[in-house]
C-alpha cells in the first residue's frame, strides 16, 4: 500500500541445501571416488540363493563330493590315516585296542573255519548218533573256547586302557572284543602291526 513491491511466492529462489559432509577417513571407497554401496545393496550381496540354480550340477557336485569322501574312507582303512577314518573306528583308545588285538592271537580269528569244517563234516560223515554227538560236542568246545578266551582278552586289554589312558571309553572294550572274532586279514582298519607287536 505504501509503495512496497509485491513478491510472488514463485520467484522465491531456494537456497540449495548444504551438501552433506562425508567423512572420507571412515570411508576408504568414497576416498577412492567410488560411491558407497547402499545398506539394500550390501544385503542382497550377502544373499545366497537357497536352491541353486542348476540342480544337475548340483547333484552331480554332490555325486563327486561322496565319492571323494568315500575313496579318502577306504585309503583310511588300508593306511590307518585316523582323520579320514569312520566314526565307529576313531579316536586314541581303539586305535590302541586295535593294535593290542591284531598283535595277539585269538581263538575267535579261526572260529568260522570250524564252523565250516562241521558243515562239511556233517555231509560226508554218515548221520548217525554218535558222530553227531562228536561234531557238535567239538563244535560247543570251540564255542567254548572262544568265549573264554574273548573273556580274558578283554579283561587285559582293559586293564591296559586304565593304565595308559586312567579311564576306558563306552564301547571300547566291545569294540576290541568284537575284532579279536574276525579272521585277520578280513579286518577293518587292516592291521598295522605285526603278531606280538603290543603296543605301550
Amino acid at each position: 500500500m505504501f509503495g512496497r513491491k509485491k513478491v510472488n511466492p514463485t520467484d522465491q529462489q531456494v537456497a540449495p541445501a548444504p551438501a552433506e559432509s562425508v567423512d572420507r577417513s571412515r570411508d576408504p571407497q568414497s576416498a577412492k571416488g567410488t560411491p558407497t554401496p547402499s545398506r539394500r545393496a550390501q544385503e542382497e550381496a550377502r544373499k545366497r540363493p537357497l536352491v541353486p540354480n542348476d540342480r544337475a550340477a548340483a547333484k552331480v557336485a554332490a555325486r563327486d563330493a561322496r565319492r571323494e569322501e568315500q575313496s579318502r574312507m577306504r585309503r583310511a582303512l588300508d593306511t590307518g590315516e585316523e582323520r579320514f577314518l569312520p566314526a565307529r573306528d576313531k579316536g586314541p583308545q581303539k586305535r590302541y585296542a586295535r593294535d593290542y588285538v591284531d598283535a595277539r592271537f585269538s581263538l575267535g580269528e579261526y572260529v568260522m573255519f570250524v564252523a565250516l569244517a562241521i558243515v562239511v563234516l556233517t555231509v560226508v560223515i554218515p548221520p548217525t548218533s554218535d558222530s553227531q554227538i562228536l561234531i557238535f560236542g567239538l563244535f560247543w568246545v570251540m564255542v567254548a573256547g572262544v568265549a573264554v578266551d574273548a573273556w580274558f582278552m578283554s579283561r587285559k586289554l582293559k586293564r591296559k586302557l586304565i593304565a595308559k589312558f586312567g579311564a576306558v571309553n563306552p564301547g571300547v572294550i566291545w569294540y576290541g572284543t568284537m575284532r579279536s572274532l574276525q579272521f585277520r586279514r578280513l579286518r577293518l582298519p587292516k592291521p598295522m602291526v605285526k603278531r606280538g607287536e603290543y603296543p605301550h
